[in-house]
């Protein structure tokens, strides 16, 4: 197996920021365990002046099938319900792009 590291941008919508920071204050421990089941590690979210940034870590050797997995877990669509609305994706993003993929340029273990 092989570790991965992913980071993505999104917009934070204003208005939403107190919903979203409630959201995820208690995260549902199904999103959670999905997430985990899948090969997420080391998943954090930033918040930076309306930009919210995604760091995780994907430990295997299909990140594809583990994203589709995710999003077809019924529980995390029930979740993404309650945060889409929240976001909106930035505008370098491409097209059907919801968080837009950052570029890694530097890393030390």
């Amino acid at each position: 197996m092989t570790t991965r590291r992913i980071a993505s941008v999104i917009e934070l919508r204003s208005e939403k920021e107190a919903d979203y920071r409630a959201l995820h204050a208690d995260v549902w421990p199904g999103v959670v365990q999905t997430l985990h089941d899948n090969g997420v590690r080391n998943y954090s979210i930033f918040l930076h002046r309306g930009l919210l940034f995604s760091y995780l870590e994907f430990v295997g050797d299909d990140y594809g099938a583990a994203m589709a997995a995710i999003a077809s877990d019924p529980v995390t669509k029930e979740w993404w319900k309650l945060t889409d609305p929240c976001q909106t994706p930035v505008t370098s993003a491409v097209s059907g792009e919801w968080w837009a993929a950052l570029e890694e340029v530097f890393h030390l273990d």
